[in-house]
């Protein structure tokens, strides 16, 4: 649809612009940029876009897809329409699907399927943590990089994988945690996992992993991505390693910035995730590191489970929430109306800084670019239920409750 959006506030990160303009889409791509255009075609469709605010289309670096293997918590259709209805024009998603993604013909019948959607490879193979998949070949298939979106423990693997990494150019993302510091615990450990009677998942469990890992980055030299950090210690170790000149990136997931543990009182099932939601010091942390550019990005990690694997007591549910269509609202609820971030700042963190992580051009709003585009309405109010979300499941503890900010158009 060719349409000229009227005084829309104008937020890219790319350039560092704020600014009210007028914006002109014609076939797919951005036109003309003014402060007011008068000249345009007669098939335009104008709308008026006071109050709502343009952004380049934002990037998760990952999430899951219940397709292949279990069509009945996400299929791929709908995977992508969540993300297109949360604003999102870029979605990686893990490999740890049944079958996992771990050789060349599963990349290529993702692609065929969903072409919008971009797939990390398998590190392992059958995300195993034992035996290095074929890199080369998947990277030769299209993969924007590998992952297996579980720890691999195994540190002599891990270096022998890095060298092998090196000349592919592609980047890995990797998940500090040690499962047997982990244990059975179910959230933080803490004040609060005693208060609830809920067992312990120590800090530790994720803190010297990742002080192992980053001792193997700076031994081999490859560029990693450090995802899904949770606690104050681990902001403070990857603060001192970039500070070394270590080659690393990292993100946390949008949950982490807006919950901690005293959310755990409800004993919501949804609230139950992997890892475990921080401390409040563990929260004041990750805002921190992201504020200050210590962590790069927030990811969705939108992890979907049907109604009935996640209606169950707290410590037996699976761990995941969903996400794709609640983030942007949320985060800039909690993040930009209290005036903690500025507006450009919590969208270089969603759409900017995501694709750099995976190497991509960020997308832009300039004239003569592809129009990748979100349009939002910050004022909208709207309730998250069943009838109102486009993924098939419904596993956040927001549902039932109404949000301010909505998603009002995704150009991709």
């Amino acid at each position: 649809m060719n349409e000229l959006l009227q005084q829309v506030r104008i937020l890219d990160p790319v350039s560092g612009t704020d600014k009210t303009a007028d914006v002109l889409i014609i076939d797919g791509y951005i036109k003309a940029v003014e402060n007011q255009i008068y000249e345009f075609p007669s098939d335009i469709q104008m709308r008026n876009c006071h109050d709502l605010i343009l952004g380049p289309g934002l990037v998760d670096l990952y999430s899951h897809s219940g397709e292949p293997g279990f069509e009945e918590r996400e299929t791929l259709e709908s995977l992508q329409k969540a993300a297109i209805s949360g604003g999102f024009t870029r979605l990686a998603i893990l490999p740890n699907t049944s079958p996992p993604i771990d050789n060349p013909a599963a990349v290529a019948k993702l692609q065929k399927n969903s072409p919008r959607l971009i797939p990390w490879g398998a590190i392992t193979q059958g995300v195993q943590g034992q035996q290095m998949t074929e890199m080369a070949e998947l990277a030769d298939a299209g993969v924007v990089g590998f992952a297996d979106g579980k720890p691999i423990v195994n540190l002599a693997l891990l270096r022998r994988v890095l060298e092998y990494l090196q000349p592919l150019g592609k980047p890995i993302a990797l998940w500090a945690s040690y499962p047997e510091l982990v244990g059975n615990g179910v959230m933080r450990e803490g004040a609060d996992s005693i208060r609830f009677g809920l067992s312990g998942n120590p800090a530790i469990g994720e803190t010297s992993a990742l002080a192992a890992l980053l001792e193997v980055v700076a031994a081999v030299g490859t560029p990693v991505h450090i995802m899904r950090v949770s606690t104050a210690r681990s902001v403070q170790l990857i603060e001192d390693a970039r500070s070394r000149g270590l080659p690393i990136t990292a993100s946390t997931t949008w949950m982490h910035l807006l919950l901690d543990t005293e959310a755990i009182a409800s004993y919501h099932p949804s609230l139950r995730l992997e890892p475990p939601l921080g401390t409040p010091n563990d929260r004041l942390a990750l805002r921190r590191g992201i504020k200050q550019g210590i962590i790069d990005a927030i990811a969705i990690d939108h992890t979907p489970y049907t109604y009935e694997e996640k209606t169950v007591a707290f410590s037996e549910a699976p761990p995941g929430a969903i996400g794709l269509e609640l983030a942007l609202p949320l985060l800039w609820q909690n993040l930009v109306a209290t005036g903690e971030f500025s507006p450009l700042e919590l969208w270089r963190l969603l759409s900017t800084r995501p694709a750099e992580c995976l190497q991509q051009t960020p997308p832009t709003i300039n004239p003569g670019s592809p129009a990748e585009l979100t349009l939002f309405s910050p004022q909208e109010t709207w309730q998250v239920n069943i009838n109102n979300l486009c993924s098939l499941s419904a596993n956040t503890p927001w549902l039932g409750k109404e949000l301010t900010g909505r998603i009002v158009q995704t150009w991709c």
